[in-house]
């Protein structure tokens, strides 16, 4: 099926591509939606072909350019054995008060970078670890458990409400009535070029 006739069957998506940013705008609009959301929702794919998801916070963005997502994680649970069978990952957001959603599809990267760690540690983190006693995992930034899941983006997609629940609710209510087509907020892409730009801008 073609593109022109994608966009005919589904005008929803047509009518919500918002295409007139730059990519920085783009990215400070996905900022914004990571930090109300607070928690995202790890995908993974086991070897047997299945998908598992669990909830995990990333560690803030390190530069407003930023488009990797970076988590601290033990590398004894599940996820890790999943990524290394299949490094393509997904992490999605969503703020239920505004109903903003954001879908990240990308690569996981796993390591143990002792910069990053340290970056990002903090008493919270430590508390999902914990202290075994034994001398070795003792819970903290050098314990050999904890490592990094960084998730290098490759094609990202977020949708911004531009109306309150009530107008929305409103609007769908007068839409459906009529037969229009309610679209109270914005679909925006950030194209694979455009992650690299912005991370080639960077790091110089």
């Amino acid at each position: 099926m073609s593109a022109a006739a994608d966009k005919f069957l589904d005008p929803y998506t047509a009518k919500a591509e918002k295409n007139n940013l730059t990519p920085q705008q783009k990215i400070d609009g996905l900022h914004a939606i990571i930090k109300a959301a607070g928690t995202g929702m790890l995908v993974t794919r086991s070897s047997d072909g299945h998908l598992h998801s669990r909830a995990m916070t990333p560690a803030g963005p390190v530069s407003p350019s930023q488009t990797t997502l970076i988590f601290i994680a033990n590398n004894a649970s599940h996820k890790f054995d999943e990524i290394q069978n299949d490094s393509h990952v997904n992490v999605s957001f969503y703020d239920s008060k505004t109903t903003d959603w954001v879908s990240v599809a990308g690569i996981a990267k796993l390591s143990q970078d002792k910069a990053l760690i340290k970056k990002h540690w903090s008493s919270t983190i430590a508390a999902y670890f914990g202290d075994l006693k034994d001398g070795v995992h003792k819970g903290n930034e050098e314990d050999p458990r904890v490592s990094v899941i960084e998730v290098v983006p490759e094609d990202i997609r977020y949708w911004k409400s531009t109306e309150s629940s009530i107008a929305r609710g409103i609007e769908t209510a007068i839409d459906a009535a009529t037969g229009r087509v309610a679209v109270p907020g914005e679909l925006i892409a950030i194209t694979k070029q455009e992650i690299q730009l912005t991370q080639s801008v960077n790091s110089t």
